[in-house]
């Protein structure tokens, strides 16, 4: 072979590696969300194992066994969907990269489901179908089952069109649709739906007004002062001590119930001292932060950077304690229903049960919770530190003020509503300042109204979708889990 012929072949040789190399770029690319699906089924597969080498051969194993796969693929719904609202905030204002948020939210979800999630939960769903049209065992488990099924298809769904939804609520849904089918319409609790049917709108209009309102301070406060990092000096340690207050009162209500019971009052006097802790401990932290910072707005984000990763991680801990429960509330009523035969409206979560929860989230959040991160973010409205702060902090102070006024909310409802809520109050600020502006402007410099109305701070496309996602989730799961009802009721006893 010549030496032509030899180069000539390398050069084709070449050209065939690159193009296999480019088949196996895309092949791999193509391929990634399968890994997440097959995983998935791999960590439903392994709890189901489990579940059968806990309950053995006794009566009614196969449902638990069959529970336990549902209460896992639930799990993973949970953490896919419903963590987005306390990360994604910190994701979207740069304080924290996207794997860092995943693995703090996926160690304070853990911890708080087994740290302080409840030794005992509603396995009626606090009220919402009267335990006795569901005193036959059978009949219970049955619904049960269905409700966890039905909440964790409608959950997913919401994943996969990039929708944040409440979680507490598509179990509410299960359990109606469930509960109808199962013993008819007069089984259902209306007037406890009609409260839940309120917090639609009481959740996400609390915390939007809560955060539009917490960031008009700040930037009457810090922001439009000719010294601001003097003025951030004085105010950002009275924020971070409010934090604290919020958050502590939050935990003490929330994630201490396994411990003890504390009453709100009591609540408020641990959050208000810890609160004042806080603000006496960051005075000094805040000033040291603050040395040779520049007179700018670019300044003022590295002062509110660390107190939002720390609310961010607060918030997952007290999510994991208290949303654990959906995921595995069903399933350890299932459990206690083929112990005894019978239903309770309270029963107490074994070990396992719990065990399957905790890292079933982790899980979910890691294999696909960035799709719904990003969209909390970055794709509702354009966040940064002092805007997903007033997010943060309206997530916990709202849940503590609707606990005091007796207002079912929605933890998911509240926190992306937050996220609306500074966003439109962007958009009605900007306004206004282009109004003062265009006031001052010779008539031929004005920019026209309906360009003004053009530039939008807040994606209507994602606030329609979220908001329509939000009225069905209660409707859509109640009829999955009549379908599912009816689908289960041919297993055998």
């Amino acid at each position: 072979m010549s030496e032509q012929d030899s180069s000539y072949s390398w050069q084709t040789l070449d050209r065939d590696l690159n193009r296999l190399s480019r088949l196996e770029v895309a092949t791999m690319y193509a391929a990634r969300p399968l890994i997440g699906v097959g995983l998935s089924l791999l960590f439903v597969g392994v709890a189901a194992i489990a579940a059968g080498l806990i309950v053995g051969q006794t009566p009614g194993a196969l449902f638990v066994v069959v529970a336990a796969a549902f209460g896992a693929y639930m799990a993973l719904n949970i953490g896919a969907n419903d963590v987005a609202n306390n990360m994604g905030p910190a994701v979207g204002a740069r304080a924290l990269s996207m794997a860092g948020a995943i693995a703090i939210a996926a160690v304070c979800e853990s911890a708080g489901a087994l740290l302080a999630g409840g030794d005992v939960v509603d396995t009626i769903s606090k009220g919402i179908v009267a335990p006795e049209s569901l005193a036959d065992g059978k009949v219970f488990v049955t619904a049960m089952m269905a409700a966890l099924l039905s909440a964790a298809l409608w959950v997913n769904l919401a994943t996969f069109i990039g929708a944040p939804v409440s979680t507490t609520h598509s179990v509410v849904g299960g359990v109606v649709g469930a509960g109808i089918t199962a013993a008819g319409l007069g089984a259902v609790s209306w007037t406890t739906m009609s409260a839940i049917a309120a917090s639609w709108v009481i959740s996400p209009a609390l915390g939007g007004v809560f955060a539009a309102t917490m960031l008009a301070f700040i930037k009457w406060k810090v922001i439009y002062v000719e010294d601001k990092i003097a003025a951030a000096r004085v105010w950002v340690p009275v924020l971070i001590g409010l934090m604290g207050a919020a958050f502590a009162s939050y935990l003490a209500l929330k994630g201490l119930k396994r411990v003890m019971s504390i009453d709100l009052p009591t609540a408020l006097l641990i959050g208000a001292a810890i609160g004042a802790l806080c603000t006496l401990v960051s005075v000094p932290l805040i000033r040291h932060q603050a040395k040779g910072l520049e007179n700018r707005n670019r300044s003022l984000k590295v002062l509110f950077r660390m107190p939002l990763v720390i609310s961010a991680a607060l918030l997952s801990f007290a999510h994991g304690a208290n949303d654990v429960a959906n995921a595995v509330g069903p399933l350890a009523a299932i459990v206690y229903a083929q112990e005894t035969g019978g239903s309770a409206a309270e029963v107490a979560i074994p070990v396992w049960v719990m065990l399957i929860g905790a890292i079933g989230i982790s899980v979910g959040l890691m294999l696909f919770g960035p799709k719904l991160i990003r969209m909390v973010g970055n794709q509702i409205t354009k966040l940064n530190p002092m805007r997903a702060y007033c997010v943060a902090l309206s997530a916990a102070v709202t849940v503590i003020a609707a606990s005091w006024l007796g207002l079912p909310v929605s933890s998911t409802h509240i926190a992306v509503g937050g996220v609306f809520g500074v966003g439109f109050f962007r958009e009605w600020h900007a306004e206004r300042r282009a109004r003062m502006i265009q006031q001052a402007r010779p008539p031929a410099q004005r920019v026209p109204s309906e360009e003004r109305r053009r530039r939008k701070l807040v994606r209507r496309s994602h606030f329609l979708t979220i908001a329509a996602a939000w009225l069905v989730t209660v409707p859509a799961a109640a009829g999955l889990s009549a379908l599912c009802y009816l689908a289960l009721s041919f297993f055998p006893a």
